[in-house]
């Protein structure tokens, strides 16, 4: 049996994993919050965002819960386990990990980058050679290369297209099953887009994304669809690992922020005077300081404990874990100020309103005011800039990762690829393929969350609402034409 392995960045998932399933839960059991947040998902941007959004948080806690396997061991002796850690995402794609190349390889290619000597009957060439995993089963590739992947592509495209299709049927169904309508009729206002949320949004987001699964999904055991780097990895297996780092850096930094930001932003905002000077004074000295500065330094400090004292971890994947935990700590430590200047003005604004002035005359004390009064009045900023903020931060990693003071070089995180395609990009030929897929998987990431966080802020926030016209089939519909007058007398006569 493997040795489970907890590590303090799987508890930050697995939470944001139940802290979704729980919210979930209590939207279906409070239909009044289901009506606030049911604004949120109200357009197609952010319904299809939360699509993508979901799917590659599913991807983050797959690669959230790590064993370590079983070593065999002779009768008697106690049990050991492996050194290394792996997850349940590691077990989906063994395949790929196995696939490790000498070096570089284009995109779905059958031979390596790097020309190399070669001797064949005496005489000695230099050609690119032929990989290892990557089109082996190929006997002619000059001419079985394209037709094979043409159809392996093919295959692909009409299994996500079928998946799309019954994904589709089952949706309208259940659509029609809640609403008491035939499936016809479902599937006609879902096709014209007649329905109290973005329903047609979400199915053409799915079957885009099961079109692009699809093919990848048939080609990935045979090819390396996205390349692979200057070791050799599949440079799709490290995207897709990449996917936990920046969730967590999104979450845990963002979480870090929250303690200090409401309670000094709330005291401040409250009490005025000089605990508001003296915590005005406190960020302000801080938002002075260069963050990239004290957050590298932070780091180098954390990483000398961590070489002085090996023996604390067992794995390193453990060493890599604290790094970045504390990594979101310090985040959260030095980038609390922006959320705490907008809750002190949104304080300094309830202060004043009728029920809180009631609420001193009465003789209520500061802190039973502040906690049933003026927190849950600043929430909702609270939750708005935590959405925004997620994007910020994934971005933020990938600038620290590039200058050397992110992540761990062991774990896979956007920024460490695109710190490491650096030289690639230098070289002839170019090696663009990690580049791209870094910063393909980064943006589609970031995009997300921005969409999701501009539908919540539409949802919370009333005074950020636009007016967005929704066309629907009625609206399509010709205004009936009004009668003439001749044509009423005409009636009458009649």
């Amino acid at each position: 049996m493997p040795k489970f392995v907890l590590l303090w960045t799987d508890i930050v998932i697995q939470f944001l994993v139940l802290g979704v399933l729980w919210q979930a839960w209590r939207l279906h059991r409070s239909p009044e919050q289901w009506r606030t947040w049911r604004k949120a998902f109200a357009t197609a941007p952010a319904m299809a965002a939360a699509i993508v959004l979901g799917l590659c948080l599913l991807v983050a806690a797959l690669d959230s819960v790590h064993f370590r396997r079983a070593l065999p061991t002779a009768n008697g002796d106690a049990p050991a386990f492996s050194s290394k850690a792996e997850s349940v995402l590691d077990l989906l794609l063994a395949r790929q990990i196995a696939m490790r190349e000498a070096s570089y390889s284009r995109p779905l290619a059958y031979e390596g980058l790097t020309m190399q000597s070669v001797e064949e009957d005496g005489v000695v060439t230099r050609s690119h050679p032929r990989l290892e995993f990557g089109g082996a089963h190929l006997k002619d590739p000059a001419t079985e290369w394209r037709p094979d992947v043409l159809r392996r592509t093919a295959t692909g495209l009409l299994g996500g297209a079928l998946f799309a299709l019954a994904f589709a049927a089952v949706v309208v169904g259940l659509r029609a099953r809640s609403h008491a309508m035939p499936f016809a009729r479902s599937a006609a206002e879902v096709r014209h887009n007649d329905t109290d949320l973005p329903v047609r949004a979400a199915l053409v987001t799915v079957a885009l994304l099961a079109l692009l699964a699809g093919p990848t999904m048939a080609l990935m055991d045979w090819y390396h669809v996205l390349g692979t780097d200057r070791t050799g990895n599949n440079v799709l297996l490290q995207a897709l690992k990449s996917l936990r780092t920046a969730f967590v850096i999104g979450t845990l930094a963002t979480l870090a922020t929250l303690p200090l930001a409401i309670v000094l932003g709330v005291l401040a905002g409250y009490f005025k005077g000089w605990v508001d000077d003296a915590i005005q004074y406190f960020y302000t000295v801080l938002s002075s300081v260069p963050n990239v500065l004290l957050i590298a330094a932070c780091i180098l400090m954390v990483q000398v404990f961590i070489d002085k004292h090996p023996e604390v971890f067992e794995t390193g994947a453990e060493r890599a874990d604290i790094r970045l935990l504390l990594l979101c700590v310090i985040l959260g430590v030095t980038g609390w100020a922006s959320l705490c200047r907008l809750v002190r003005a949104e304080t300094l604004k309830i202060r004043e309103l009728d029920y809180v002035q009631a609420a001193t005359a009465f003789g209520v004390g500061p802190l039973r005011i502040m906690r049933r009064h003026v927190l849950p009045n600043v929430m909702h900023l609270v939750l708005i800039t935590t959405v925004l903020e997620f994007s910020s931060l994934i971005l933020y990693e990938a600038v620290l990762s590039y200058v050397g003071v992110g992540v761990d070089p062991s774990m896979n995180s956007f920024g460490g690829m695109i710190n490491l395609a650096r030289s690639e990009m230098s070289r002839d030929p170019v090696v663009w393929w990690s580049f791209a897929a870094a910063f393909g998987f980064m943006v589609t990431l970031v995009l997300a969350a921005n969409l999701f966080a501009d539908g919540v802020r539409d949802a919370f926030d009333p005074r950020a609402r636009a007016f967005r016209p929704r066309w629907s089939r009625l609206a399509r519909r010709p205004a009936p034409v009004a009668a003439t007058p001749v044509v009423v007398a005409a009636a009458e006569r009649a």
